[in-house]
């Protein structure tokens, strides 16, 4: 069925600010691959696990200061230009972000404050210092992304990938090397985390200013209510979907050892990387998911939502195919004795799979106002990610630890499917979907048949990737493309 003109237009339009979002993600991912084996190959598994908790307890506590305003702020700028609302537009913006760095600030205080406790019980008492460095970081990683989400309001996501996944990454890892070269070991690539962040946040702010300058003189007009209504929920829908991303690495550290934290952080790291366009892609979308709900173009909306869920699942499933039949070599790029993750990545892989598959269903129902039941689903699912994980780390470890992971994100991801089918008779899936997956298994094939032909893990590997990637191009240029596809590469071409 042929798009709607709305539809083609939010396409298009998606897929411009798409194209940005993938290179940074492109940026983004590499950057962190790269810091990830630095870390691992030169001060081993134990650096990397205390590398890992850093991150975790930044990523937790900097939801909790945004206060659910990434979301709110995307949201509101988007509707108040539609309406060209600019006074509304003003006051959202200084609520939202100065709200929410008041309230960063005060929370980094408090990690620095009980660092000391808070190392105990991750059994690693000289973390304390490097929890420090983590906290002078909150209140910049606050500003940088209550800027940017307020950008994203204009429809536009050059600014986002840029420092986001671009600049921010590439500074960390430029001087994580420095301070590595330096000798001053896992110290320095903790110093990397406050600076880069920093920086980022100065050039976020500034470009937010030079948008809001750029929009017609108003009065602010603060709907206090509304946002704090949609920013509570939010928040709820934010906390519950990082815990369920990095509660398993928190609760490795707690009940497990250090070592074991390293292992699991670089096969997150490597599934992660199968999945690096869904973010940019979900990031692309949202403003268009939110400008088309305010106008009730629910046929536009599900063309791009299943536009949007293809090009997820299209981009993603070859790396899949390689990290489920080859994913003990893969582990290599980190080291010795990372091998032991080979099963930890093939469940994690499944369990990303399945949430590629689903598309931006958690970002649809958000941009739909319904976040008060995407906070539902997420706060269930992380308190079934935080049972499982009770029962199954002190049995059987990291391999424990992935599957309340992968089985959780499973149930969420399918239970948003669900509600979107009943609420807007969306569905993530298509024609295109089944050709997709055809597609990855043509693939699996070669790459199955290149493992067990060729002997020596490199020749395999290195012949896997090529035999994978040709065979898998080779079926979606048999299958073709849509009209929702010819829709997107339109717009890339004159993104292009």
């Amino acid at each position: 069925m042929p798009a709607t003109p709305p539809a083609s237009a939010s396409l298009r339009g998606a897929a411009r600010g798409g194209s940005v979002n993938i290179v940074g993600a492109v940026c983004n991912q590499g950057a962190l691959l790269v810091t990830t084996a630095v870390i691992a190959r030169f001060l081993g598994k134990t650096a990397l696990g205390e590398y890992a908790l850093g991150l975790a307890v930044l990523a937790i506590v900097g939801i909790v200061g945004l206060f659910g305003f990434q979301m709110t702020l995307t949201r509101f700028v988007a509707t108040h230009l539609a309406d060209s609302d600019y006074g509304r537009l003003r006051g959202t913006i200084r609520l939202g972000v100065g709200f929410s760095v008041g309230l960063s600030t005060g929370l980094a205080i408090g990690v620095a404050i009980f660092a000391a406790p808070i190392a105990s019980l991750l059994h690693d008492p000289s973390f304390a210092g490097d929890l420090r460095l983590v906290a002078l970081a909150l209140p910049a990683a606050t500003i940088r992304d209550a800027c940017l989400a307020a950008v994203q309001g204009w429809r536009t996501q050059r600014a986002f990938a840029v420092i986001t996944w671009i600049y921010e990454p590439l500074t960390r890892l430029v001087l994580t090397v420095l301070a590595l070269a330096l000798g001053l070991g896992i110290h320095g690539a903790f110093v990397a985390i406050p600076i880069g962040a920093w920086t980022a946040a100065l050039l976020a702010a500034t470009i937010l200013l030079r948008r809001v300058r750029q929009t017609p003189p108003a009065t602010p007009v603060f709907r206090a209510g509304a946002i704090f209504n949609f920013s509570t929920i939010s928040l709820g829908t934010g906390l519950a979907s990082v815990g369920l991303i990095w509660a398993d690495v928190l609760m490795l550290g707690a009940m497990s050892t250090t070592d074991s934290v390293g292992i699991y952080n670089v096969s997150t790291r490597l599934v992660n990387l199968a999945v690096f366009v869904m973010v940019p892609i979900n990031a692309a979308f949202a403003p268009q998911f939110a400008h088309l709900l305010h106008r009730q173009q629910l046929d536009s909306l599900n063309h791009i939502y299943t536009a949007a869920t293809t090009w997820i699942l299209r981009l993603s499933l070859p790396a899949f195919v390689l990290l489920i039949i080859f994913p003990g070599e893969l582990l290599q790029i980190f080291g010795t004795g990372y091998g032991v993750g080979a099963a930890v990545t093939v469940i994690l892989s499944i369990g990303q799979l399945v949430n590629a598959g689903t598309g931006p269903c958690g970002t649809l129902l958000n941009m739909g106002g319904k976040v008060g039941l995407n906070t539902i689903n997420n706060v269930a699912v992380l308190v079934l990610n935080i049972a499982l994980n009770l029962w199954l780390i002190p049995r059987h470890g990291i391999i424990g630890a992935a599957v309340a992971w992968s089985l959780s994100l499973t149930l969420v991801n399918l239970a948003r499917v669900i509600e979107l089918r009943v609420i807007l008779h969306a569905m993530p899936f298509g024609v295109s979907t089944v050709r997709s997956l055809a597609a990855a298994a043509a693939a699996a094939a070669a790459g199955l048949a290149i493992r067990l032909a060729v002997p020596g893990q490199m020749e395999q590997v290195v012949l896997g990737v090529i035999a994978i990637a040709v065979v898998y191009l080779i079926c979606q240029l048999t299958f073709g493309l849509d009209q929702e596809d010819k829709s997107l590469v339109t717009g890339l071409v004159r993104r292009a």
